[in-house]
């Protein structure tokens, strides 16, 4: 029979539980609006008691934010087999997975808000970008990208943020549509690059030659070809 006796948490383990009780409110509203009262509650402790843990809310939500930053830069990890518009594909569902389950939070991240503009938390953002492109040049098999060749990517990584905020307001778009949508944007971008800069024609070739005719890279040609008819 139970005593009712609560046990008690190492520092690590108490740490670690407020992270993720952050995380937990934060994925329902913007970090802003969660106050450390509530906090204290969810995690079933007093105020004082997450001030003994951290000094405040901004140092709580960084380190929910490192967790959070880990989890998002991970879901551009994938396997560097088989057609790559289908490796985009599934990075875009893991990508979406993330932004459906912390919306509140990662607009509040993007855009900026007053929780998040210290140089701490912009480095976090710039860790995931970071991630995404070394992901994406991995997948594409270039350890020393041309110019052009990082613009599109950097660009494109751009083009899913600003997606996935434009989506979260009023998700008037099925989330599938998007995500296939945005890896016919990555072979968009580099269609355009590779008519202006031989370099890039190469390596799209490359891409392009061992794409499957059911794949998300000639769906694109399909549907641009009915276009131009």
């Amino acid at each position: 029979m139970s005593t009712g006796v609560r046990r008690r948490m190492g520092v690590e383990e108490r740490r670690q539980q407020l992270i993720g009780v952050a995380l937990e409110l934060f994925s329902q509203r913007s970090p802003d609006d969660v106050s450390i009262d509530e906090i204290a509650s969810a995690a079933g402790i007093s105020r004082p008691l997450v001030y003994h843990y951290f000094p405040g809310k901004l140092s709580l939500y960084e380190a929910a934010l490192r967790r959070a930053a880990q989890d998002l830069a991970g879901r551009f990890d994938e396997p560097r087999h088989g057609p790559l518009g289908e490796r985009l594909r599934r990075v875009m569902r893991r990508f979406f997975d993330f932004v459906d389950d912390h919306g509140p939070g990662f607009s509040a991240l993007m855009r900026g808000g007053p929780a998040v503009g210290s140089s701490a938390t912009n480095a976090l953002i710039d860790s995931v970008r970071q991630a995404a492109y070394d992901q994406i040049l991995s997948h594409l098999g270039v350890e020393d990208p041309p110019a052009r060749l990082e613009l599109v990517v950097r660009s494109w990584i751009s083009l899913a943020e600003s997606t996935a905020l434009i989506w979260l307001d009023g998700r008037r778009i099925p989330r599938a549509e998007l995500e296939t949508q945005l890896v016919h944007d990555f072979a968009a971008l580099a269609a355009v690059s590779a008519a202006h800069d031989e370099e890039m024609a190469v390596l799209l070739r490359g891409i392009f030659k061992d794409e499957p005719r059911d794949g998300p890279f000639a769906d694109l040609l399909t549907r641009l070809l009915a276009l131009a008819s």
